[in-house]
């Protein structure tokens, strides 16, 4: 005697005159589950281990990249020596001003799309393994 294979839940948005459940059926969570609550979907729960893992990434990835930020502007403001250095009739504050922001978002741009694709390779490897 075989067993079925385990039914499949596709999740997808409502819309608002479908939403509630049908009398006498079980109301479904929507892709949402509470801790405690049974899951139906293994799918599910990897696509919201990987949304967590990438909305982790972004975020730190901001941070880290206000955080270098502001301490580049605080030091071009509070060195005055760099104010003294004049490169091509401009001074050397101007020209980080203008150009030193650049690698920066670039260092931080390059971190952010390994990190995504380290998290996407992660979560393929998961699905792969299911």
């Amino acid at each position: 005697m075989t067993t079925p294979p385990p039914r499949r839940v596709r999740v997808t948005a409502d819309t608002p005159a479908t939403r509630a459940p049908a009398p006498g059926s079980r109301a479904q969570t929507r892709g949402i589950a509470l801790p405690g609550s049974p899951v139906d979907d293994a799918d599910a729960v990897y696509s919201r281990a990987l949304r967590r893992s990438q909305l982790r990434l972004a975020l730190g990835t901001v941070v880290g990249f206000v955080v270098v930020t502001a301490a580049l502007t605080l030091a071009i403001a509070l060195i005055p020596a760099v104010d003294d250095i004049v490169v091509a009739g401009l001074p050397l504050s101007w020209i980080l001003h203008a150009f030193g922001f650049y690698p920066v978002i670039i260092v931080f741009a390059v971190l952010y799309l390994r990190g995504a694709a380290r998290n996407e390779s992660a979560y393929r490897t998961l699905e792969d393994r299911e």
